[in-house]
């Protein structure tokens, strides 16, 4: 109840960060699959319960091309998820991350176009079938094109209402379901809904420059998190 509180809090007030926050620690409760399954359909609850409020601060046709860009990435996602040994893509995956971080941090810099809108929707979806993780190559995409906080979280949002949802069907399909994953998914809404709210009143405290502090910070914590429980 902690881990998912915390990470709903986040989630509200960035637009980002329930995957990055609940995926490591849900996986110290629950085998891989239930733990991606849970932290699936908990953060589309959190993405139908705010994308009315936050519709306005939605960039539709970033959205449209990261759509697009990832419906093949989560059927190349899934292969990886039943075929690749998991602790190599996550060493791999890591490594990227915390180089991108770094020289995020350092202040280089992407121009956007919709040639990588494609390729950062494409590698979202990977990330979402085979680790549970979608956020990594946006926030990475966002940090780097220095884009506001408002449309940031609308726009990634909106995006994480579709692909979350054609990613559970695809781990249900793929991969099975068990109870336990429903029973723990509808015993954390209550601590969801109160996440929510306190992640609402958060949004509007927070100003451009602590937001991409934040960014950062998780940035890297996926990162170093992803390579130490791959190599331990």
């Amino acid at each position: 109840m902690v881990i998912i509180l915390c990470a709903s809090i986040l989630q509200t007030s960035t637009g980002f960060g329930f995957s990055i926050m609940a995926t490591p620690f849900l996986l110290l409760l629950y085998p891989p699959k239930e733990a991606i399954q849970i932290n699936l359909i908990l953060s589309l609850v959190i993405s139908l319960a705010l994308i009315v409020k936050i519709r306005r601060d939605i960039d539709s046709s970033l959205v449209k091309r990261f759509v697009i860009g990832s419906m093949p990435g989560l059927f190349v996602g899934i292969v990886v998820f039943t075929l690749i040994d998991m602790s190599f893509l996550k060493v791999m995956i890591s490594l990227v991350i915390i180089l991108l971080t770094i020289l995020l941090i350092l202040k280089f810099r992407i121009r956007q176009s919709p040639a990588r809108d494609f390729l950062a929707g494409g590698l979202s979806g990977v990330l979402t079938t085979s680790i549970g993780m979608p956020g990594p190559p946006l926030l990475l995409y966002f940090s780097g094109t220095g884009t506001k906080k408002e449309k940031l979280r609308g726009t990634t949002l909106a995006f994480y209402l579709f692909i979350y949802l054609v990613s559970l069907g695809i781990q249900v399909e793929v991969a099975g379901t068990t109870l336990t994953v429903w029973k723990s998914s509808l015993q954390a809404l209550p601590v969801v809904a109160v996440g929510l709210i306190t992640g609402q009143a958060l949004f509007s405290k927070i100003n451009q420059k602590l937001f991409q502090i934040v960014t950062y910070v998780l940035l890297l914590f996926t990162g170093i998190y992803l390579l130490i429980e791959s190599i331990i």
